[in-house]
Parts: structure tokens; C-alpha cells; sequence
């Protein structure tokens, strides 16, 4: 009679072995599960898109391609260091800095937000050729909030032209403030899958080249400021359309009557609604140079249903009853000939909003 075979017991150090590598496969498949999605909360500027944004839409699901080491280094580079600062493109935030943060962020530790959250973010800091977005001279930045967290205030910086994003770091002295908001809560962004969204316009004349957009956001539910770095290439042209108004049909022709001819040193201004919600709304103003230079500009317009302006951007605005006054600030006052720079604010309507008749008028 034959004896049955009896498999022999694993030596102990061959079980353990055996036992470390099955968990090792497990560990793998929980964080490959976790890595598959960013965080879903908070938010930043999709369009242009921050460093981390664009690193994480264009190598989100193949991060671990060695290509990127060759045609996207800057990103190549940032996933090394810490891929979680791709995933979680939307937590580059700072609590607790009072509304000051040039007195918290150090200069080249801006991208970071001064070395945020551990040193998740720092790579972002590393100066190079990080892939740009071609953006127009007159533009809006959107930014997306997925936790509904709305707006303290928004402000947006361009470097200054000269200076040089492929080899110096990014100070505060090298950013110039072409565009901000005020107050703005979450009610009044608009609704987007997985969270809210909203537009603020920025005026950069005289840049061309690559620079840098800089956005700091100071969320309105804490003390809670993002700082978000986007890589842009402008090149002049006319200012972004803005997606939220529709298109005019080609065979309905509708000049606008608020739109003067530029006179000869003169200015001229268009008004548009931008966004409206029941009781609400946002606008803008595109104030245009003749045919030479202007050194500033003041925008009038009259009411006629009661509708009230409740803060501003861009421009130092002012009512007297129905009338407003609009002047341009530092950074947007000098227009070249034919040049255009915006202004924008929040209101609110009852009843109807239709578009008031504007004038401008320039110093030159």
C-alpha cells in the first residue's frame, strides 16, 4: 500500500515571506483605489490651470509613465516628489493668515503657499518651463469650489513684464494687481457639477511672453487662504469671450446702442450683464481708448429701475442715488491708443435690469 503524500510545512521565515508579500499586493491595490480620484473638497483655478491642476488633468491616469520625464519635466519633477500635491490639487490652503499673506508667505514660496500642509506643495516652487496657457492681454480666471466655501475676496497678479518665470523664483515684488472681487458668497458662484464656480477678470497690458498668474482666494468660511500659481503665454489679441453669454445669431443683427465711437483722445464704454440670479447680478464694464493714449478714464452711468451696486473690482466705483462713478485704478488708468481694459461688480435688481447708457470720459 502506497503511503499518501503529505506536503511538507513551509519553513517559518518562507510563511512569513509569503505573508509580506500578500499584504504588500493589498497595500498597492488600496492606494492605487485612493489615488484614482482628488480629494473632493475645496477648490482652485481650473482655467488657466495651477501647476498642480494641469500636471494632475494632463497625468492623472498615467502618472507613472516615464515619458513625462521628457515632455512635461516640470510635471515629471512635481509627481516625484509628492504625487498627493497632484491629487489633491485642491488643498493648496493656508489657515490662520489674518488677510496678510505677504507678511506670512515668503518670496519663492509663493506656488507653495510658503510650504504649506507639510511640504506637500513645494515642488510647485521649482522655477522652470512649466507648460503655459495662452491667454489674451484682457482675461478672466476661473475658479472652482467644490466645498461651496465662496469668497472674503479674490485677487489676481500678473508678473511684471521682464521678469522671467524659466529662471527666477516668484517674489512678491515681482506680481502686479490687475484684478480682484470682494465678498462674494457661494449663493452667487455658479452651480457646476460638484460645486461652484466664478469668473474674475484681469486687465494685463504690455505683457507678452510667458509670466505668471497669481491668484490668492480668501475663502469665506474661516480664515482659509489658497494661493494658486498658473503659467500662461500672453500674446496680445482681443479679451476672452465670456462663456456665460450666449453667442448673438449671425442673422439678427442687434448693434448695441450703448457703445459710442471713440472719439479722437477720448475713451468710450461698453456695459454688459455677465450673470444674474434672482435679486442679483454681476457686470462688467470694457472701457476703450481712442486713437491715442489715455493716462485714465471715469465711466458715468444713471439707473432707471432701482438697481443697486454692492462692491466692485478694478475700478473705484461710487453712487449718488442712481447715479454711478466709476474711475480706473492704478494698474489699468494708461490705455494705449485702441487699447481696452475691464472693471466689473456685483448688484442687485428687482423688477427688470436692462443695460444703462454709459459715457467716458479720459485724462490724457
Amino acid at each position: 500500500m502506497s503511503t499518501p503524500l503529505r506536503a511538507r510545512p513551509l519553513p517559518r521565515l518562507a510563511w512569513l515571506a509569503a505573508l509580506g508579500a500578500a499584504l504588500i499586493v493589498l497595500l498597492a491595490a488600496g492606494v492605487a483605489a485612493v489615488l484614482s480620484k482628488p480629494a473632493s473638497a475645496h477648490g482652485s483655478v481650473i482655467d488657466p490651470a495651477t501647476r498642480n491642476y494641469g500636471c494632475w488633468q494632463r497625468w492623472g491616469g498615467d502618472f507613472q509613465n516615464p515619458a513625462m520625464a521628457t515632455e512635461d519635466p516640470m510635471c515629471w519633477q512635481a509627481w516625484q516628489a509628492d504625487p498627493q500635491a497632484m491629487w489633491n490639487w485642491n488643498g493648496l490652503y493656508r489657515d490662520g493668515v489674518g488677510g496678510n499673506p505677504q507678511a506670512v508667505i515668503p518670496d519663492g514660496q509663493l506656488c507653495s503657499g510658503g510650504r504649506t500642509q507639510n511640504g506637500r506643495y513645494n515642488a510647485l516652487d521649482t522655477v522652470g518651463a512649466w507648460q503655459t496657457t495662452p491667454l489674451s492681454n484682457n482675461f478672466r480666471i476661473k475658479l472652482f469650489d467644490q466645498a461651496s466655501h465662496g469668497a472674503d475676496w479674490i485677487r489676481v497678479y500678473v508678473t511684471k513684464q521682464g521678469f522671467n518665470p524659466l529662471t527666477q523664483p516668484l517674489g512678491w515684488g515681482n506680481l502686479d494687481l490687475v484684478g480682484q472681487i470682494g465678498n462674494t458668497p457661494a449663493a452667487q458662484w455658479t452651480p457646476e457639477t460638484g460645486g461652484v464656480s466664478i469668473q474674475v477678470p484681469g486687465a494685463a497690458p504690455g505683457r507678452t511672453g510667458r509670466h505668471i498668474v497669481f491668484t490668492v482666494w480668501q475663502a469665506s468660511h474661516m480664515d482659509q487662504s489658497y494661493y494658486l500659481c498658473s503659467d500662461v503665454t500672453f500674446g496680445g489679441g482681443e479679451p476672452d469671450p465670456d462663456p456665460t453669454t450666449p453667442s448673438p445669431d449671425p442673422t439678427t443683427p442687434s448693434p448695441d446702442p450703448t457703445t459710442p465711437t471713440p472719439a479722437p483722445g477720448g475713451c468710450s464704454a461698453t456695459y454688459q450683464v455677465t450673470g444674474q440670479w434672482t435679486g442679483g447680478f454681476q457686470g462688467e464694464v470694457t472701457v476703450t481708448a481712442g486713437n491715442s493714449a489715455i493716462r485714465g478714464w471715469t465711466v458715468r452711468w444713471t439707473y432707471a429701475n432701482g438697481q443697486q451696486i454692492s462692491s466692485s473690482w478694478s475700478a473705484t466705483v461710487s453712487a449718488s442715488g442712481s447715479a454711478v462713478t466709476a474711475t480706473n485704478v492704478g494698474y489699468n488708468g494708461t490705455l494705449g491708443a485702441g487699447a481696452s481694459t475691464t472693471f466689473g461688480f456685483l448688484g442687485s435688481w428687482n423688477g427688470s435690469n436692462p443695460a444703462p447708457a454709459v459715457t467716458c470720459t479720459a485724462t490724457t
